[in-house]
């Protein structure tokens, strides 16, 4: 949201449902909007001008993919790696852009002299103190300009492209002399640049100001700007060269000796009442399901008194928001001011057994891989050491691993360090040294070859016939285990999806996207297997495995499965979690409250999961006993259940007909 310099009009974006973001005027005098942009592109990040007579704004227009067409691996989509630009919109009939070159009936103004130049550039700090009166006529405060009359009619078609090239921008700044953003270099380690485009019509062209930096903004007056390299904050000019890194430098600003005295109860007290009323303004349901949310307050608010740390705050809050009976309505974080004393425990990425006959510890099991990911590897599992499961560990940096009750503690501290083991091949065989570097990522390696383990069942028990994927959670690095895992097997017969133990997110449209391609013609070279458009669309049979612990996105992406039509769902009930929401509602110290802000339902008109969960098709439970002993019954039965369908239906690809007979048949002379 941005005033105008004389207060009169506030231009901001606003998102439409299921549409894109669209910049609007509205006047506090007459009380009405007016579109400046359509709603056909994201505009955003509004600015005016110091003079109030042009709007400057970013927008996505820039529609040139790095990617040409859909072939090649894994069905690449198009990618708009420089989508923004920046552009100006006349708020009066007649402006002419400050961009556009000079021609004879636009002669260009003359020159400034070198005196006025320095001093209108003279850095405030470089000057003494002016007086009041002084300063309100060169600082830009609301009033301090003419009233500003805007021309609405055809207000849409006096946008113009700013010469600032394309790219991925955010955060627009505009002063009397620049135009300053943020620009995102490509890629996920990307670095962020302050750019600068100096307001000239001769050959502008934007420069980095100040590169990698994390944040930046610009003072009222426009003669400053304030920016942030991680914990660094500096003030520097607002100019228009680059700003080195020695000359950076100088301007940092210190604040080591800032100190903010706070009566913690009374921030607390805040704190609170601040989660209430976020709940209340940002919850899903206005009537708040009934609850009587005021008596709520009034019931927990005297509580706050007796709280003694952030962690009973967040307790506190969470039983008044459970008040509303929502999963999602998760509490965490805040000022808890952890230690330095998190001690995490290293692990060799093995299972091992205390075995005292052996003077040692004998491995029971090397956590396994995909070994297409060898970056993946278990510390153990690497090749080079050829260490097998029942080898036996004897020691530990020189001391006897029988003298300590739990392995683990001979590893303390030695997490991405070199670790010297002495290793007995089997409980007979001679011994010897290694050296392998112990992870703390042990979870993830016993995720991993749970994974591995299933993905060999699946291909073993179907001899083949069938695919395997398992996503842990439906965020953006889940699409990396879709793409590892699905385009490889999407031509199987059938393909077993997995989302047991789905910690939710938000990917489910995407990956039912994929599913929901069909295959409608075929290709045939002249050697080869027949291949089809459209490409990569599965033509075998699906199946959906979820468990109790399939969770919200997790949940949705099943229920859309089957509504789809795309197969059954085998399991046991969800988790039941389906208001979705948003981190938007941050409390003062970075803690939050979450507030579900939008139900689910179906065109049936019921409201979906929540309190509930899914109910699978074919209700199978995996249970304790069984599966501590390694089986699963639930992977059995999606297993049976596509190995059944593909009996029944094949779906074979279809051969090539008989090629054509296009010879010329003579006939002879009649």
């Amino acid at each position: 949201m941005a005033w105008s310099p004389d207060s009169r009009w506030i231009a901001w974006s606003q998102t439409a449902s299921n549409s894109f973001a669209r910049i609007l005027l509205y006047n506090v005098e007459t009380k009405t909007t007016a579109p400046v942009t359509s709603d056909r592109v994201n505009s955003l990040s509004a600015s005016w001008s110091p003079d109030g007579k042009w709007l400057y704004f970013l927008s996505d227009r820039n529609m040139e993919s790095v990617v040409d067409a859909p072939w090649g691996p894994r069905q690449p989509e198009p990618f708009f790696d420089r989508p923004m630009k920046v552009y100006q919109v006349a708020l009066k009939k007649g402006l002419r852009s400050p961009f556009k070159p000079a021609d004879e009936l636009h002669p260009d103004a003359p020159e400034k002299s070198e005196k006025s130049e320095t001093k209108a550039d003279a850095s405030p700090a470089a000057k003494p103190a002016a007086s009041p009166s002084a300063s309100a006529k060169t600082t830009l405060v609301p009033g301090a300009v003419a009233r500003i009359d805007i021309d609405l009619d055809g207000l849409e078609r006096r946008i113009y492209e700013v010469p600032a090239g394309a790219g991925d921008f955010n955060t627009l700044s505009v002063t009397a002399k620049a135009l300053y953003w943020l620009a995102q270099d490509p890629g996920a380690e990307g670095k962020t640049h302050l750019m600068v485009l100096e307001i000239a019509n001769k050959e502008p062209k934007a420069a980095k100001l100040v590169e990698d930096i994390t944040a930046y903004e610009a003072s009222s007056d426009g003669r400053k700007l304030l920016v942030r390299k991680k914990a660094d904050v500096y003030v520097i000019d607002a100019g228009t060269k680059a700003v080195a890194a020695t000359d950076l430098a100088k301007t940092r600003i210190d604040l080591s000796g800032w100190t903010f005295p706070i009566d913690v109860r009374e921030d607390w007290r805040q704190i609170f009442v601040d989660a209430w009323r976020m709940e209340r303004d940002y919850f899903y349901d206005p009537n708040m399901h009934g609850v009587d949310w005021n008596a709520v307050l009034k019931r927990h608010l005297p509580l706050v008194d007796r709280v003694t740390t952030r962690e009973e705050l967040s307790d506190l809050i969470g039983w008044m928001v459970g008040e509303l009976t929502v999963l999602h309505t998760s509490v965490r974080g805040g000022d808890l001011r952890p230690g330095p004393d998190d001690i995490k425990v290293p692990s060799l990425g093995a299972r091992l057994v205390r075995d005292a006959a052996a003077s040692g510890y004998r491995i029971e099991h090397i956590y396994r891989h995909d070994p297409d990911y060898p970056g993946e590897r278990s510390p153990l599992a690497d090749p080079e050491l050829d260490i097998n499961v029942g080898d036996v560990i004897q020691a530990v940096n020189g001391v006897e691993a029988v003298s300590v009750d739990q392995f683990e503690s001979l590893l303390r501290g030695q997490e991405k360090r070199q670790v010297l083991l002495r290793v007995r091949r089997g409980t007979t065989g001679a011994s010897r040294d290694v050296i392998v570097v112990p992870t703390t990522e042990e979870r993830d390696l016993r995720y991993t070859d749970w994974e591995y383990y299933r993905r060999l069942a699946v291909e073993e028990k179907s001899g083949g016939q069938l695919g395997y994927v398992h996503l842990r959670a439906m965020g953006g690095g889940d699409l990396t285990a879709w793409y590892r895992n699905f385009y490889p097997a999407f031509n199987r017969a059938g393909i077993v999806i997995d989302v047991r133990h789905n910690n939710g997110g938000n990917i489910d449209s995407f990956i039912l996207e994929k599913l929901m391609r069909r295959a409608w013609m075929y290709w045939k070279s002249r050697a080869g297997e027949p291949y089809w458009n459209m490409q990569f669309a599965p033509r075998g049979h699906l199946v959906v495995l979820v468990d109790a612990n399939t969770a919200s996105d997790g949940e949705a992406f099943a229920d859309g499965f089957r509504r789809l039509g795309l197969g059954k769902v085998i399991g046991v009930r969800t988790w039941g979690g389906e208001v979705w929401l948003s981190g938007a509602n941050r409390l003062t110290d970075g803690g939050i409250a979450r507030a579900p802000m939008n139900g689910v339902y179906g065109p049936e008109g019921k409201w979906l999961i929540e309190n509930h969960g899914l109910d699978p098709d074919m209700v199978v439970d995996n249970p304790p006993h069984a599966t501590f002993n390694g089986q699963d019954a639930q992977l059995d039965a999606a297993i049976a259940h596509l190995l059944a369908e593909i009996k029944k239906d094949p779906r074979s690809v279809p051969k090539p007909p008989a090629y054509p007979d296009k010879s010329f048949k003579y006939q002879g002379d009649k």
